[in-house]
């Protein structure tokens, strides 16, 4: 009975219901970490929003590198080379296991894919865990299956329907 619309609000109520460890690492630290690299995708990275809207299936040209876009880059690279550096023991993901950080940070690797963004080290082999997992494959896959198209250009977004409905 209720009605919970914000993503890291969604996330916590998961949280609450789910077994220790299963959106959250375990580890006390780690979980405090993982939220708050969580809670900055979630308000952050305002240039790479703007130069690079997610499309999951598109491949688009890199963006004009600006000032800010470069900042972006590089504070996602910084982090997720920590992340996994200093949390990753134990599996792939920023703290090892898949966890709610990963589920925010997916959308970004996307936009890395999309516009062909450059990562090195831990942040590559990072975002090849994410693109390589089976989950994402079939998120990829009914993606792909979808019926509409979308561009962005300095206009704005614009989109419509490959194939008639039905």
């Amino acid at each position: 009975d209720v009605t919970v619309w914000e993503s890291l609000a969604i996330t916590e109520w998961i949280a609450d219901w789910a077994p220790t460890g299963e959106v959250w690492p375990e580890d006390a630290a780690k979980r405090a970490i993982a939220r708050a690299v969580t809670s900055e995708m979630h308000a952050g990275f305002p240039a790479l929003r703007k130069a690079c809207p997610m499309d999951i299936r598109g491949r688009e040209a890199t963006p004009e590198m600006t000032e800010g876009l470069e900042a972006d880059i590089a504070r996602i690279q910084t982090m997720w080379d920590q992340m996994r550096t200093e949390h990753g023991d134990g599996g792939p993901y920023l703290f090892g296991k898949w966890s709610a950080a990963d589920a925010f940070y997916t959308p970004v690797v996307t936009r890395f894919r999309t516009y062909g963004l450059p990562l090195t080290g831990a942040a590559a082999e990072y975002s090849t865990a994410i693109l390589e997992d089976p989950v994402f494959l079939e998120l990829e896959k009914q993606a792909e299956a979808e019926p509409w198209w979308i561009k962005y250009t300095a206009d704005g977004r614009s989109s419509g329907y490959l194939k008639p409905e039905g």
